[in-house]
């Protein structure tokens, strides 16, 4: 039998210099999720690292390790930081708790942006990358897959998605309230990803005089530059850019700041002084907080827009109390099948051995009763096949109306298991919950 366990951070329970101290790149994080298989082989895990939230899931045996604290050590050592700095920003939860926590997450209820589509690619490029490294097997594929189809469902068949606010068009609002027009303003892109692509399309509609792309790859900062009808701008020649621009969007994978105070601030005579609107959307942050403290300059990072976002929020509940109640009928659903999968293997197992106990006594006795017609041995037989029963009805109908919680019917499995010695046949990673990724029903 399997655990589920979550431990994580996100934009509510940690500000933007922890998430960006715990954030994870591509080559990171297969090195974190290698090292993790290697000290705990039994586990499978998937690690979801976003601007917004590091979470890493895990399924184990029961009794076994990682346990929370394992993880928190893990994750300290990893990062070459003290545990004390960033364990009480984090949550913990177990069973029901990961699943429902989950579903939130791919249906974007979880998101500082309620109703943005960009968490359920994430999702799912998190479960697919642990997936290539083996690293998701029989208890976490049938759960990641459930929740892509949750997500997808919630974002087709409620209005949620519509009308939200996004952190584009709060980065719009927000260059507003600076500069009264923008026809004689130049944009500049620092980088060429899918969160700097829809900042600049937001500008883009503002019809400012230049859009710029800086990008260390020439080929990514060309192709974006033609989808917004903007200029690649050479990255060798940033500080040029920044002399020239009004507004600047950077969102890089750097690990260290792209445009330090030191930088900038030399820079200052030659703009003239002239306001600046600088929008920092990288995890770590591509732009040093000292950079805001400089003279009209104007700097908003991921934790600014939130709060922007969530003083601007529009009345939304009938739409988030539509994709909740998707949610919460799909953990119920998704419950009721893993509890039905535990509990078949061993219920089979239990059934089988204490039949083959009972027809073994049984013919040990029917071969000392010569006489007995054939009448009389099928009465037998049925006689002990339905004693079998009879005694088996009690603990497996406690085993079946146990409550419906995902924890709760565990302890009962595993008294199962050592009480009688049975070997339930385990979950295969082919095992699939009865609704596909789309949705649709088996």
């Amino acid at each position: 039998m399997q655990r589920l366990l979550l431990l994580g951070l996100n934009h509510a329970t940690a500000p933007l210099e922890v998430r960006e101290r715990l954030a994870f790149t591509n080559d990171q994080r297969q090195a974190a999720l290698l090292a993790l298989k290697e000290k705990f082989p039994e586990s499978e895990a998937v690690l979801l690292s976003t601007c917004n939230r590091v979470e890493l899931y895990i399924s184990r045996p029961i009794h076994a390790h990682p346990r929370p604290e394992d993880l928190i050590q893990f994750l300290a050592t990893l990062k070459s930081i003290p545990a004390a700095s960033f364990q009480s920003h984090l949550y913990q939860k177990a069973e029901r708790e990961v699943i429902e926590h989950l579903f939130s997450v791919t249906s974007s209820l979880n998101s500082m942006v309620v109703g943005e589509t960009q968490i359920l690619g994430q999702v799912r490029e998190a479960y697919e990358f642990a997936q290539a490294l083996n690293l998701a097997g029989p208890a976490l594929n049938p759960l990641f897959q459930r929740a892509i189809a949750v997500g997808k469902e919630v974002m087709t068949d409620t209005p949620i998605a519509e009308g939200r606010i996004s952190v584009a068009s709060v980065a719009v609002d927000c260059a507003k309230t600076i500069f009264d027009h923008f026809t004689d303003k130049t944009v500049l892109t620092i980088g060429a990803g899918k969160m700097a692509a829809l900042v600049l399309q937001g500008f883009a509609q503002l019809n400012p005089k230049r859009l710029l792309i800086a990008n260390r790859d020439p080929i990514k900062a060309q192709s974006l530059a033609a989808r917004h009808n903007s200029q690649p701008a050479p990255f060798e020649k940033l500080d040029d850019h920044l002399i020239t621009a009004d507004i600047v969007i950077s969102s890089t994978s750097s690990q260290n700041p792209v445009i330090t105070r030191q930088r900038f601030e030399s820079l200052l005579k030659q703009r003239r002084y002239r306001p600046i609107f600088f929008i920092d959307i990288a995890l770590p942050r591509d732009i040093e907080p000292a950079v805001g403290k400089l003279e009209n300059v104007y700097l908003y990072n991921l934790d600014d827009l939130q709060n922007v976002i969530s003083n601007t929020r529009s009345e939304r509940s009938t739409a988030v109390d539509s994709a909740q109640k998707i949610v919460n009928e799909h953990v119920e659903k998704y419950l009721a099948w893993t509890r039905a999968r535990e509990m078949g293997p061993l219920i089979d197992s239990l059934y089988k051995k204490h039949h083959d106990l009972a027809k073994e006594e049984l013919d040990r006795t029917l071969g000392k009763l010569t006489s007995l017609t054939p009448d009389d041995r099928a009465h037998l037989e049925e006689l002990t096949r339905r004693i079998v029963n009879k005694l088996l009805h009690d603990p497996i109908k406690a085993l079946r109306d146990s409550n419906a919680g995902h924890a709760q019917n565990i302890p009962y499995l595993h008294a199962l298991e050592k009480l009688f010695q049975l070997v339930p046949r385990s979950p295969s990673a082919s095992d699939t919950p009865q609704e596909t990724e789309d949705g649709a029903k088996d």
